[in-house]
């Protein structure tokens, strides 16, 4: 599978004014380590931060810039560095990197942390220096032993060299960064559960407010950053807010690039560094080459298992936030997939409903038993076994499960698929759909929570 920003005919050249993410990759798929990532202007940025620029200078240029959060949600970024409290006496601060990916078909922050772990660190650094912490936590998905092992070299080689530690810079400023390795959970990806890991506790999400720029890990103040867009704030800093938003087609509304990729039965599949606003048609037709010979697309999800569903008619619909809320759903983190002519949706969907039963932490009524509630029915329509009446209940499900339904955004993210196929593809629900019994009301068959 290509990690490069190369089209299938290798039409596009990576450079450092069009693809500040992965220029520096190397055509062999090695990690670029810290003599080479100096080469490759590596840290020039943060010395420009750390020389050139006030603390509130350096998020001021994050926010001007437009920086969204890439890890799905979209937050803008400065804005949420601007929650951090400006009292000096608040000394112990802490920053965060999410590299918990556990979004199904989503591999985007894996391949910067292998290939480009210095990336990361410097951006993790200037932004310390801008939000001033003076420790920093990359809480890594524990399936990623790769990007363990190249992260922990890399925070070594900084230290050696200065960038990291005490006095970076000669500035004065001292910043400690640790590599810590989470157990596997998918609802650490939510900031609060991940707080709460990271001290050891059950990975549940915490009551907001307090938000964690007040009260965060061990009740200090703390951010929560992405690896994606934590790598984009180098490039930020080094060449100014005006090229930052150059780099977007025309019509979007998100700035910079993204690392956008296609999975499933395409012949090209991949990940490549695009500009918001190109069309999920380019993206699947250019870059990915469309579906294999034999092979139809059915439909696709423009971001990780928690977006809805949409059809080949929505391609011509533009990858950024507003352009896929347009067409009906999200972009989450703009890895799509594409589901060919083949797959029977019942199956996919009690396929993706297992996944995200088994990942709910447990601590809200409708998460706990609604997801396993969709599973049972879902497997009964799967066998030709559902009953009258199944399909509505599924649809209940999704309203009671919706935004603002539950206590994270972890059922809402479930649920939203569910809802998609049964509105594109009913007919193959309702074909799992067995005679009513004689005698015996339709929703009165006994479900089993949790069995």
């Amino acid at each position: 599978m290509s990690l490069t920003s190369f089209g299938p005919a290798n039409l596009i050249k990576r450079s450092a004014e069009t693809h500040p993410l992965t220029w520096r990759l190397r055509d062999d798929g090695e990690p670029v380590w810290l003599d080479e990532y100096q080469a490759k202007d590596g840290y020039a940025a943060a010395r420009k931060a750390f020389a050139d620029m006030a603390q509130d200078d350096i998020v001021q240029t994050v926010k001007d810039a437009g920086l969204k959060g890439r890890g799905g949600a979209g937050f803008p970024t400065g804005v949420k560095w601007g929650l951090m409290p400006k009292d000096e006496s608040m000394n112990i601060r802490y920053l965060l990197c999410n590299a918990d990916e556990m979004e199904p078909n989503t591999w985007k922050d894996r391949m910067l942390m292998e290939q480009l772990p210095h990336l990361l660190i410097e951006g993790m650094l200037i932004s310390a220096r801008a939000l001033k912490t003076y420790r920093g936590y990359i809480f890594l998905r524990g399936e990623y032993t790769t990007a363990a092992v190249h992260l922990r070299r890399a925070v070594e080689e900084a230290k050696a060299a200065g960038l990291l530690g005490k006095n970076i810079l000669g500035s004065g400023f001292d910043f400690e960064l640790f590599v810590h390795t989470g157990a596997g959970r998918y609802i650490c990806g939510e900031e609060t559960a991940l707080i709460n890991s990271l001290e050891g506790r059950r990975a549940n999400p915490r009551s907001k407010p307090p938000f964690p720029a007040a009260v965060g890990v061990w009740g200090k103040p703390t951010c929560v950053n992405n690896v994606e867009t934590l790598c984009n704030v180098p490039a930020i800093i080094g060449n100014g807010v005006d090229w930052y938003k150059s780099l977007a087609r025309e019509g979007s509304e998100d700035h910079g690039t993204k690392l956008m990729g296609f999975s499933g039965k395409v012949k090209n599949p991949g990940l490549w560094e695009l500009p918001f606003g190109v069309t999920a048609r380019e993206l699947f037709e250019d870059y990915a080459g469309g579906m294999r010979d034999g092979f139809k697309l059915k439909c696709w999800q423009p971001g990780g298992a928690g977006t809805g569903f949409l059809l080949p008619e929505h391609l011509d619909a533009q990858m950024y936030a507003g352009g896929i809320a347009k067409v009906g759903t999200r972009m989450g983190t703009g890895l799509a997939m594409a589901v060919d002519d083949s797959v029977n949706m019942v199956s996919l969907l009690r396929n993706m409903e297992q996944f995200f039963a088994r990942e709910s932490c447990g601590f809200c009524t409708p998460c706990r038993d609604g997801l396993p509630w969709s599973v049972k029915l879902l497997m009964a329509i799967e066998h030709g076994e559902g009953q009258p009446g199944d399909i509505e209940t599924l649809l209940g499900l999704v309203g009671f499960l919706g935004p603002g339904k539950t206590f994270c955004a972890h059922a809402p993210g479930a649920v939203e698929p569910l809802g998609s196929a049964i509105k594109y593809f009913r007919p193959e629900f309702e074909a799992g759909i067995a005679q009513a019994t004689p005698g015996v009301p339709p929703l009165a068959r006994p479900i089993v929570i949790g069995a």
